[in-house]
């Protein structure tokens, strides 16, 4: 056996890095972890770089091993500079999420155990602990007991592949002879709906005409009547209705469709339904919220991101289907060497999705809901909804500001105005020039807060109207977090703001 290659770090020439070596860097990289997320709030939570830097300062690959220090010092003075810090607590964009300390301990776990759940032979563990969870948490949520449940890694993979179930309900034989020769296929959405709806109608060959943009109303919820009288002329024309997407909690507004009445719609038409809620999901834990959820557990299939508003480690997205061979007759093909003793007695989660390997996320889940417990997550929840909630009535007492979402779902959707309140508002008589100069002033606000390192917010445009975007939902953020991020937004305002002669 080739002798240890120098220095005492590098591993054998034929073999992986030796246990005590393991050991000794395992501890190193926890120390690394412990002061990663102790300090975080302390770094820019977006890097002062411009796109290739960090290309032009990565070495080429080395012919020969180097010592594990010299790749850990790079994290530091290569990878973190380049890094936006998701786990900051003034992280406010697009939505907040937090890679939880039980969550990153179980993906360590995870990944020492490297397991891949094929089929319940390959992965007794992996695929029975995904079955445990999710029925569980489920219940918790108040989902129905027949639904079979999968863990994906986004929202989008959710999506499609419930969208893929609905398309073999609705047009069975595109299964064996594809789509050439059969109808066309329609899916219904508000226009709220996340894009990742259109681009699983367009993996699902359905086409962009597939996809029908049902009004919403002034809550910019689906508007169910339109639905219904959309689904019938569809079906007049020659057109299939596949599927609805109802959303609860959309992406710009976190407005929440009528599921109930869309539910209704569905029921009547024999159209499956689909409901997104990848982020407001969690909400449903609290029994104060659960009514807003009326009529979800009717649908046929739901999305719920973990990811986002429970704590866990991305990428960790469910999807849960009522009845279990209805995700398998979409997904089910099994070559000779995949197939096992086990029979029906045994789930293969790869039935359940393109995806034939399966990481064992179930692990984190499991570590996260088991450390801060229901009741624990519940807290957590109300304090974020109460911390949006008392940041959108600052920003609504300061001249100058206008609130669309006062803290719904956590998430505070304002903008920066060059006149009163009721001037040029959205819905009201509109300035086009003025308006023009207010969309410019808060994308440079949204920039300029980007720059400072200070906080990170997104933004969304509604009627032609941009809007700042604030989501809260990180475990670290307090309401100095909150404070700062609001100062460094007033600080923006003041650097960008345009003069008398622009407006």
């Amino acid at each position: 056996m080739t002798k240890d290659a120098g220095a005492g770090d590098r591993a054998p020439d034929l073999y992986d890095m030796p246990v005590d070596q393991l050991r000794r860097h395992a501890h190193e990289i926890a120390d690394w972890i412990a002061d990663y997320v102790g300090r975080v709030g302390e770094l820019p939570v977006f890097p002062d770089i411009v796109p290739g830097d960090l290309r032009a300062r990565l070495a080429p690959l080395p012919e020969e091993g180097e010592p594990f220090g010299a790749l850990l010092a790079d994290v530091d003075e290569l990878i973190l500079p380049a890094t936006t810090h998701w786990n900051h607590p003034r992280f406010h964009a697009y939505f907040a999420v937090t890679g939880s300390a039980p969550g990153i301990l179980a993906e360590a776990v995870a990944a020492a155990l490297n397991v891949n759940g094929m089929v319940w032979r390959s992965g007794p563990a992996v695929t029975e602990l995904e079955e445990h969870v999710l029925e569980h948490l489920a219940v918790a949520l108040g989902l129905p007991g027949d639904r079979v449940g999968a863990i994906n890694d986004t929202a989008s993979t959710s999506t499609l592949y419930a969208l893929a179930a609905a398309r073999h309900a609705a047009l069975p034989d595109s299964t064996e002879s594809g789509l050439a020769e059969g109808p066309s296929g329609r899916v219904y959405v508000s226009e709220q709906a996340h894009s990742s709806v259109d681009k699983a109608v367009l993996t699902l060959g359905l086409g962009r005409a597939g996809v029908v943009r049902i009004p919403t109303d002034d809550h910019l919820r689906m508007d169910a009547s339109a639905l219904r009288e959309a689904i019938a002329a569809d079906r007049v024309a020659g057109h299939t209705p596949v599927a609805i997407v109802a959303t609860l909690g959309t992406t710009s507004t976190t407005a929440a469709d009528p599921v109930g009445e869309i539910a209704d719609v569905a029921s009547g038409a024999g159209v499956w339904l689909h409901v997104d809620a990848a982020y407001g999901g969690p909400l449903a834990l609290l029994p104060e919220w659960r009514r807003r959820f009326s009529g979800w557990e009717r649908a046929d299939s739901v999305v719920v991101n973990p990811h986002k508003w429970l704590f866990t480690p991305i990428d960790c997205s469910v999807l849960w289907v009522r009845g279990e061979d209805r995700l398998r007759g979409a997904f089910t093909l099994t070559p000779e060497y995949l197939r096992t003793t086990e029979g029906s007695d045994a789930t293969n989660l790869m039935d359940y999705g393109v995806a034939l390997g399966r990481r064992f996320r179930a692990l984190k889940l499991w570590f996260v809901l088991r450390w801060f417990g229901l009741e624990g997550i519940r807290r957590r929840l109300r304090h974020h909804l109460r911390l949006a909630g008392d940041l959108a009535k600052t920003i609504e007492a300061t001249p100058g500001w206008e609130i669309h979402t006062p803290g719904s779902m956590a998430l505070v959707v304002f903008r920066a105005m060059l006149g009163s309140h009721d001037e040029g508002r959205a819905g009201g008589p509109v300035d086009a020039a003025r308006l023009e100069t207010e969309n410019a002033l808060n994308h440079r606000i949204l920039e300029a807060v980007a720059r400072s390192g200070e906080a990170f917010l997104s933004h969304t445009a509604l009627d032609g109207v941009v809007w700042l975007r604030l989501a809260v939902g990180n475990l670290r953020t307090t309401p100095d977090d909150l404070d700062r991020t609001w100062a460094a937004v007033l600080a923006a305002r003041d650097e960008e703001e345009p003069g008398p002669e622009a407006r």
